[in-house]
């Protein structure tokens, strides 16, 4: 299969489609997940083509890595958080929705589940957790 550089998270890249950024660096981007399945939901994923971590390179990989530990700290940090889920799906029989290589972090809490997915969240809500996990960035 080959990456679809019109994929939504393509698009979120180029600016053609808004997103709550959480962080940026030069190979990554971090947003929040519009139908969060927890509070802070929030995606990393490279700056570069590739549709998931079949196809990755080990430089895309490492990127990713370093930004998710960076982002899932400062989540323990702002969420007040017991421990981190993180997911990665590749390919469609794996569950994956977006064919652009992406890690969910899931800022988790004791004897608390995760929300089913595919519902839409509050958008100030979002933002504002945004800012709180950027905030956490910070220190």
């Amino acid at each position: 299969m080959q990456y679809d550089p019109e994929n939504i998270f393509a698009k979120i890249l180029k600016g053609d489609i808004p997103s709550f950024k959480v962080y940026e660096d030069e190979e990554t981007y971090c947003f929040m997940d519009i139908m969060p399945r927890s509070d802070g939901h929030c995606l990393v994923i490279p700056k570069t083509p590739c549709r998931n971590i079949l196809d990755a390179s080990p430089e895309q990989l490492a990127a990713c890595m370093t930004t998710v530990t960076k982002v899932a700290n400062a989540c323990m940090r702002a969420f007040e958080a017991d421990g981190i889920s993180l997911q990665q799906f590749s390919e469609a029989a794996g569950g994956q929705e977006v064919f652009h290589l992406h890690f969910h972090i899931h800022p988790r809490h004791e004897r608390v589940s995760m929300r089913p997915a595919g519902k839409m969240g509050d958008m100030d809500v979002i933002k504002a957790q945004a800012e709180a996990i950027a905030a956490a960035l910070e220190t």
